[in-house]
């Protein structure tokens, strides 16, 4: 899959962050910032890491959505 649309880099890192944030509840770390940090401040997003992540997942359905009716509106 190609990212070469603003709109596509952006569910790209989306779906990077609460795969990570994903990762990071499970016990993987990394160096630098926390995921879950990155999440809540890029994102707006309050609560547990665990709330976080549910939040994501409703991001990124959303975004799935949006995505499938853009293309549906595009091919009719």
């Amino acid at each position: 899959m190609i990212f070469d649309t603003p709109e596509s880099i952006a569910f790209a890192q989306l779906a990077a962050r609460k795969a990570a944030l994903s990762l990071e509840i499970r016990g993987l770390k990394r160096r630098g910032r926390s995921a879950y940090s990155i999440c809540k401040s890029e994102y707006g997003l309050k609560g547990s890491r665990e709330s976080v992540l549910a939040q994501m997942q409703a991001l990124v359905n959303q975004a799935i959505a949006d995505r499938q009716n853009a293309r549906d509106i595009a091919g009719s």
